[in-house]
């Protein structure tokens, strides 16, 4: 994996929604392992909680996980390529001599460990969902399970009834169907977003919150939330503005719609999801062809990328939302067309996010961001939104 190549840094939900391990995935081929060495040796790993779970792919020949030694886990395939075999089972023979936690990837088409064997074991929902009844709950009993691939809101609802205490998030990019109707529409919604994007008065925006209290409620837990750490509490809209001042609120206010105040104090990883996007982009923005002067760049790339789940959020097109936000056009043509240097970096993250890894990887090549800058800027993304603490 030459330098060039990008590592690919997910997190892992807990049962309660919240950010509980990570993974880091690279795309397919021989990964260069001083530079991964490198990697994993960054003071940003430093910031994250010591308690979470870092899961890395085994490598032959394996690798120093650098400041994550003692809160990995080297997971290794059921089937590894007959070329690797050997050497990852010598490397799986010395981690449990000096036992370090290992895991392993199941297979549909193998027969599942016993219980105890491995520390964790990482099945696919559709596999999981295939066994037999109390399957997993025996499994269970001695090794912590990993559900992956959980593709709908259903999927995650069934592999937390058995036994799985951590899962991957490719659900969040679809559409859930809570029983309730949320007291927020999607007109609340856009209006709220309209004013923000007309770079509203104080007063406009005002009466919004004034119409909704949850809202404001809402709005003032975030901003009062660990990732923004303000010297006071903030007590009101107003106060806000004056503390905060109009560009910063207008990032919380871009947050917020993905808020639902009626779940009080739980987490939404919507939320975190379009806050660790919206960082990401404005830490990448300046390794892009730069469509904007530098001091809208950092303002627009942000929202471009916390914009990017509105669709999922609105269960709506993004070429009907657009129609009812008046964007700027660069923001345009990057959400509805994956058009410019934020457009195709939208792309990019959406190809990581469907684990398209090296065609993820290609996009960032063309848009001339490296393997080491985009790892660190996920570092710092998601160091970022894994603070904000708030109802959701």
């Amino acid at each position: 994996m030459p330098s060039s190549d990008s590592v690919f840094v997910y997190p892992l939900l807990g049962a309660d929604d919240t950010w509980s391990a990570f993974s880091i995935e690279f795309a397919l081929g021989s990964p260069d392992h001083q530079f991964l060495t490198k990697l994993l040796s960054s003071p940003q790993l430093e910031a994250f909680d010591h308690r979470l779970t870092w899961f890395l792919p085994a490598l032959s020949g394996g690798c120093d996980a650098g400041v994550l030694t003692e809160r990995s886990v080297t997971v290794f395939p059921t089937h590894p390529a007959p070329e690797d075999a050997g050497a990852l089972s010598e490397l799986e023979a010395s981690l449990r001599l000096a036992r370090r936690k290992v895991g392993l990837i199941a297979s549909p088409d193998t027969k599942l460990p016993a219980a105890g064997c491995w520390d964790y074991l990482l099945i696919g929902s559709s596999h999981a969902r295939s066994l037999p009844p109390y399957t997993l709950i025996g499994l269970a009993s001695r090794t912590t399970l990993v559900a992956t691939d959980v593709h709908t809101h259903n999927d995650r609802e069934w592999i937390l009834s058995n036994a799985c205490v951590l899962s991957t998030c490719e659900f969040l990019q679809t559409r859930s169907t809570p029983n309730a109707k949320a007291d927020i529409t999607r007109l609340k919604l856009l209006k709220l977003l309209t004013l923000i994007a007309d770079d509203a008065d104080a007063g406009a925006l005002d009466s919004i919150f004034r119409e909704e209290p949850k809202l404001s409620y809402s709005l003032l837990r975030l901003v009062n939330s660990a990732a923004l750490s303000p010297g006071s509490p903030i007590t009101s809209f107003t106060q806000a503005i004056t503390l905060l001042g109009r560009r910063q609120l207008q990032r919380w206010l871009q947050l917020l719609v993905y808020s639902d105040p009626n779940n009080g104090q739980h987490p939404n990883p919507l939320l975190q999801k379009a806050a660790a996007r919206g960082c990401l982009f404005e830490l990448l923005a300046k390794h892009i062809a730069p469509e904007l002067p530098p001091e809208h760049r950092s303002e627009t790339a942000f929202m471009i990328g916390t914009f990017s789940l509105l669709d999922v959020l609105l269960g709506m097109s993004m070429p009907e939302i657009m129609r009812q936000l008046p964007l700027p056009e660069v923001a345009q043509k990057a959400l509805v067309e994956h058009k410019g240097g934020l457009g195709e970096l939208v792309a990019a993250v959406t190809a990581v996010d469907k684990h398209e890894l090296k065609l993820a990887s290609a996009k960032l090549k063309e848009l001339g961001i490296n393997g080491k800058d985009y790892f660190e800027a996920q570092l710092e993304a998601y160091g970022w939104a894994s603070k904000i603490h708030v109802g959701a």
